[in-house]
């Protein structure tokens, strides 16, 4: 009974319909989809050549010739399944470089391959291998075969283990898979030679990889066709791993938020497919070899490897003078503001959330000059530094109650004395001293740790508000602010309640402020918020009133106490029309029965034109600067007393 071949049609069928798929798809042309291509190239040849070698031997051919050459080519050919699939390994973790310098493991790589090429090249006149002159028979170093493909299977385990952490769990289990359904097929053809299994357990991995891993849809933007934001953080996380250098051009269109609402999201899509086509273009004619990456909202990456390193500059200007030409879409005249950073890593730009921290707003740091940047000259590393640490400083201080509530007092101009304060948090790092309100709040917000440190501000203030150097000094209330965050949690009444219960704190010692911005959203939630802590007697102001968000139907329909003036009308109170403004802003206000911080106050000129304008209370650099509970407390009794 001759040897079956079914198995081998279902495993040559498989991959051919998975060769179509992977042209098809339109795969990346990226060094390891080359590889597996061959790699699928290498299993078709061998099937074939199985499939051949079978039906002459099922026949009892005399065609000795013809039979060598199959069975030696099916044996080859399915041979480098092996060493290929190390390649491919090798490919995925873009370790080329660090193998280049390891001559041992080149040795160690090569000479398996090496010893049975030279065997297979012998065999013609020894037979060692395999013959079949009296039909197929195996030879005495027929074994050596799997000696080798055992090598290259420890090869890859080691490989796999060693750069682990650039893979993804699924990923590792996808890659290693191969291992152990090849290694299954293997012993059973090896024990039962009739059984021609391998073949299609070589095409079942092939199609565990091609589902688990060479997935173009993860990889790759379906309207610009680069790769897409995913693609790109990998890479660059196995890049900074990997110790290599490259060049990046950072490529943000600044405006494209803009014209996107000018002209709606399909045409927006074909700006963006425009200037995915002028990358790929000057790409191509500068010779630039860059990998080409879109993220979102009008960010695009060119990542230079390698020998093309010294090409980034040179494409850089030819894109920025590109991208600046004026652009017609739908009958509309569209320019660009194309903000191009050149950047260096790891010289510039030290590790991937550096990158990636960096790369995503440099656009709305800087002003658009039309001239390519450097990295290196547009921030201060200790800064972005604290950015990609935040969140780690902030869950250090929440832990090691290192945050600090700061007061800024307010001074009345009726009663001529300070009456209330703002109290603010302040973080001191041991590491990275002082972190700025700016990113600690934005950060807590993103990671939802502002609603503990909301609470921790809360109860210091309801802490201090409940001692008897508070009663001592007088004071009517103190200012909390409220983040957004904050203001759409519905559990915010409860919270803040329950905390001044703890303290026995009066409801007309606490005032609360709410953002413009938070204002803005979440209405109904907001809304409910403010009618529960308003019964409950607590007042409320609206900070930041002038900064872009302002609404007057918003501002008259919340239950409001207090509207603070953006320290924007202080810097440009010498603005004629800025005046009129201010003046007609303050009557209105008052008209409805709302009193007028005005912060941002420094001089003594300032706070005598806002006196004259009849404005309730002052902050600002003038008095104080926000300081600790301590010397807030020093500061008052002097001041109050010497008022």
């Amino acid at each position: 009974m001759g040897k079956s071949i079914s198995l081998d049609i279902a495993a040559l069928i498989l991959l051919i319909i998975l060769l179509l798929s992977c042209i098809s798809r339109k795969m990346p042309s990226d060094l390891s989809n080359r590889i597996f291509l061959i790699i699928i190239l290498c299993a078709i040849a061998s099937t074939v050549f199985d499939i051949i070698a079978v039906a002459l031997d099922n026949v009892h051919s005399d065609q000795v010739s013809l039979l060598y050459t199959v069975n030696a080519g099916y044996l080859f050919t399915h041979f480098l399944s092996a060493p290929m699939h190390l390649i491919f390994v090798i490919s995925l973790t873009d370790t080329w470089h660090k193998l280049r310098k390891n001559h041992v493991m080149q040795f160690m790589l090569i000479l398996p391959l090496f010893v049975m090429w030279v065997a297979f090249v012998a065999n013609a006149s020894n037979q060692l291998v395999f013959s079949v002159e009296s039909g197929y028979t195996r030879g005495p170093l027929f074994g050596m075969m799997y000696v080798a493909t055992v090598l290259y299977i420890f090869f890859d385990i080691l490989y796999i283990i060693r750069y682990r952490k650039l893979f993804n769990f699924a990923k590792i289990l996808t890659i290693s898979a191969v291992i152990p359904i090849g290694m299954a097929a293997m012993l059973v053809q090896l024990l039962i030679p009739t059984a021609l299994v391998e073949m299609f357990a070589g095409a079942i991995s092939l199609l565990i990889i091609s589902i688990g891993i060479q997935r173009p849809e993860d990889y790759i933007d379906s309207f610009t066709l680069l790769m897409k934001y995913s693609a790109y953080a990998n890479d660059m996380k196995r890049t900074f791993y990997n110790e290599k250098h490259v060049k990046i051009i950072m490529l943000n269109i600044g405006n494209f938020r803009t014209i996107q609402s000018m002209i709606g999201f399909d045409s927006a899509t074909q700006v963006l497919k425009d200037v995915a086509d002028k990358i790929r273009e000057v790409n191509k004619k500068q010779h630039g070899y860059a990998d080409l990456y879109y993220l979102d909202n009008g960010r695009f990456r060119m990542v230079f490897y390698d020998k093309n390193i010294n090409n980034a500059e040179s494409v850089a200007d030819v894109l920025n003078q590109e991208l600046k030409e004026k652009r017609s879409f739908y009958g509309l005249d569209i320019n660009l503001t194309p903000f191009i950073v050149l950047a260096s890593c790891p010289e510039e730009i030290t590790d991937f959330k550096m990158l990636m921290t960096f790369g995503a707003d440099f656009h709305e740091k800087n002003h658009y000059t039309g001239q390519i940047m450097k990295a290196g000259e547009l921030y201060d590393k200790n800064q972005l530094t604290i950015q990609n640490n935040i969140d780690m400083i902030i869950d250090r201080a929440l832990e090691e109650g290192s945050f600090q509530v700061y007061y800024q007092p307010i001074y009345s101009i009726s009663h001529g004395k300070f009456v209330s304060a703002e109290a603010l948090i302040r973080l001191f790092d041991p590491q990275y001293g002082f972190i700025s309100p700016e990113f600690l709040i934005t950060a807590a917000e993103r990671s939802g740790a502002i609603h503990r440190i909301g609470e921790f501000v809360f109860e210091q203030v309801c802490r201090f508000i409940a001692s008897d150097e508070f009663r001592r000094l007088g004071l009517d209330y103190i200012e909390v602010n409220l983040s957004v965050a904050q203001c759409m949690n519905s559990d915010l009444p409860e919270t803040l309640l329950a905390i001044m219960k703890e303290y026995n704190v009066p409801s007309d010692r606490i005032n609360l402020e709410i953002t413009e911005t938070a204002a803005a959203y979440a209405q109904n939630v907001l809304t409910e918020n403010l009618e529960r802590l308003t019964e409950a007697g607590i007042s409320f102001s609206l900070d930041d009133y002038g900064t872009g968000y302002s609404n007057m139907k918003r501002v008259i329909q919340m239950p409001l106490k207090i509207v603070k003036l953006d320290k924007s009308f202080v810097d440009e109170n010498n603005n004629p029309k800025m005046w009129i403004f201010l003046e007609n802003t303050v009557r209105m206000i008052k008209d409805m029965n709302m009193e007028i911080v005005v912060e941002g106050v420094e001089t003594q000129e300032m706070l005598d034109a806002f006196s004259r304008l009849q404005c309730d209370f002052i902050q600002g650099y003038f008095f104080s600067k926000p300081i600790p509970r301590k010397d807030f407390v020093a500061f008052i009794a002097q001041a109050n007393s010497a008022s």
